[in-house]
């Protein structure tokens, strides 16, 4: 195999590998968008194994921007609830996890010197 069939290769798996990525994103989108009735749905998914890269572009073609907003709202609810349990997690300042420690300690959870490093944690020291 020489240089540059070996680099044909290449291009040619790296292409069928970013088609196949398409490929799946559309077919995701066809069954996570809840507005779609189901046989609008089997007739795309009938359309993408048929004639698959026609099927595609047209696909992008006629639903392209609202493939990407419906990945965007997505992506919103996902940060949503990810800094809503950050919120819930961490929201308690250094007060009140010394309060807690402290507590913790005076029902024998924790020694003195567990409480002891636990505040110079909490305080930053």
């Amino acid at each position: 195999m020489t240089f540059w069939e070996f680099f044909w290769l290449m291009i040619s798996f790296l292409l069928y590998v970013s088609y196949l990525v398409v490929l799946f994103l559309i077919v995701k989108d066809i069954f996570s968008d809840s507005t779609r009735p189901g046989w609008s749905k089997a007739v795309w998914v009938l359309v993408l194994l048929i004639l698959p890269v026609l099927g595609g572009l047209a696909y992008l073609i006629a639903f392209g921007q609202s493939m990407s907003l419906r990945q965007a709202a997505r992506n919103d609810v996902s940060k949503e609830d990810f800094d809503d349990y950050v919120r819930r997690t961490a929201g308690t300042n250094p007060a009140e996890q010394i309060a807690q420690a402290k507590t913790l300690m005076d029902d024998g959870a924790l020694t003195a010197q567990e409480f002891a490093a636990l505040k110079q944690r909490v305080l930053g020291q």
